[in-house]
């Protein structure tokens, strides 16, 4: 049990749409807003870890035509996040209304995560409890992965909040808003890159 939480730790705490996104809101939203959103993200992350777990995430993916559509719905929603965290506070009077992400955005993306799958898959599959039922295992693998999960998105949302409340110059507030925003597409690059 060990190895699988030391498995879950490090494939949590790695920089991921979601805890990218995670300190990006904090950062550019701040405390409540960000709270929600994590709120989201968990529920979104243990949707598709029960898609895993029963198999219906594995008939999906192995549609080649629908893993396309997917892949180009999740780097799109990405660059939308992106551009969301941004251009927060930026004052440009389009943006300034957009609303900060939410639980249904959060959901979203998990549900269309591509690192969410793979984690799960490699956690839910590539681990075997000794001298316990399938059924012991998963249940203690859902307790075990919220376990870690929990705190390390605490931890990221805390860097974002964080950031916020140095109360900087509106350029660096900007600036780091920006920087989030690129760590995001730069995810999406490297998803895009390695699915190709």
């Amino acid at each position: 049990m060990g190895v699988f939480l030391t498995a879950v730790f490090f494939l949590l705490i790695s920089p991921g749409p979601g805890v990218l996104s995670t300190a990006g809101v904090g950062s550019a939203f701040g405390a409540k807003a960000g709270y929600r959103y994590v709120f989201g993200l968990f529920l979104g992350t243990n949707l598709v870890a029960l898609a895993v777990v029963t198999g219906l995430a594995g008939l999906v993916l192995a549609q080649p035509g629908l893993r396309t559509v997917l892949m180009y719905a999740s780097v799109l929603y990405l660059l939308y996040l992106a551009a969301r965290i941004a251009f927060a506070g930026s004052g440009i009077a389009f943006i300034e209304s957009v609303k900060a992400p939410g639980i249904v955005d959060a959901v979203l993306l998990q549900a269309i995560n591509p690192k969410a799958y793979v984690v799960n898959t490699a956690l839910f599959t590539g681990f075997r409890f000794a001298d316990t039922s399938l059924l012991n295992e998963t249940l203690w693998k859902f307790f075990l992965i919220n376990l870690i999960w929990i705190p390390i998105h605490i931890l990221w949302l805390g860097v974002g909040i964080g950031l916020k409340q140095l109360e900087l110059p509106a350029f660096w507030q900007r600036t780091v808003n920006i920087l989030m925003a690129c760590s995001l597409v730069a995810v999406v690059i490297l998803a895009i890159t390695m699915n190709s």
